[in-house]
């Protein structure tokens, strides 16, 4: 007969559950993995499977009843965590949306627009082109795979513990936001520059000719400019991507090494 005690359970219980709201926060909110067209149920048995394989080398953990004030306070900090570190890559695409968001604004395809499921609003076209390239190429470069690499680095520099986290560590997180407009901009900036001088030619002609109808000539111009200039700078954009990346990557290991910093 098997018996075991109530403790043994407690520890059994708590070498998954909270490594498990840890990962399940960052695969709810990360680029890629938590895209609206992956099952739910799916989400849920990836972070279960990456849980078992990584709790046995967790070392100890707090000897803590789950359902106890500093159980549930263990459980929110590993929730938040893990959110905060799947922001800190989103942010990388939300630079990537807003660039296209500038490229479709100065083309005058701001307009074309469609509900996103997996932000739940209207995006312009180009946004989500360039979003899904960008999803694409940070998939080839195994993205994902280094996300997870460091959520799970994440417990040897922050491990599970009663102790506060350094709750001034996620300035780190308002400090990277800021790259979705820096990113954004310095990635769309090319073709805001050919796009703004082509209109700048426009207004100029207006004034010379003013017989000559700017706005039946200079939407097929700017539209017609605009997407040959996407077709030859939007496969020179890897090199920016990759470091913007690399970047996003660097962002998650100073958080969690902000964080750490009070605990």
């Amino acid at each position: 007969m098997v018996s075991f005690q109530l403790d043994q359970l407690y520890g059994w219980i708590t070498a998954f559950l909270w490594p498990f709201f840890r990962i399940l926060s960052l695969v709810g909110t990360a680029p890629v993995l938590s895209d609206s067209s992956v099952p739910l149920r799916v989400k849920i048995g990836f972070s279960a499977l990456v849980t078992i394989a990584i709790a046995p080398s967790l070392g100890p953990l707090p000897q803590v009843p789950p359902g106890s004030y500093e159980g549930l306070w263990i459980s929110a900090q590993q929730v938040l965590i893990g959110i905060a570190l799947g922001l800190t890559m989103r942010i990388v695409f939300a630079a990537v949306q807003t660039a296209g968001e500038f490229i479709g604004l100065q083309m005058g395809l701001s307009f074309a627009s469609f509900f996103d499921p997996a932000t739940g609003a209207n995006t312009a076209v180009l946004a989500r082109l360039m979003n899904v390239m960008a999803s694409l190429l940070f998939l080839v470069l195994n993205g994902h795979l280094l996300v997870l690499a460091g959520v799970l680095r994440t417990f040897e520099i922050l491990p599970i513990s009663v102790h506060a986290m350094n709750t001034d560590g996620f300035s780190v997180l308002f400090e990277w936001s800021s790259q979705v407009l820096v990113s954004g901009m310095l990635l769309a900036l090319p073709l805001i520059i050919i796009l703004l001088t082509i209109n700048l030619a426009l207004g100029i002609l207006n004034r010379t000719a003013q017989q000559l109808s700017v706005f039946a000539v200079g939407f097929p111009i700017t539209l017609t400019t605009g997407l040959i200039l996407l077709m030859v700078i939007l496969p020179q954009t890897s090199p920016f991507l990759s470091e913007l990346f690399d970047s996003g990557y660097a962002a998650m290991s100073r958080l969690t090494q902000a964080l750490a910093s009070g605990s």
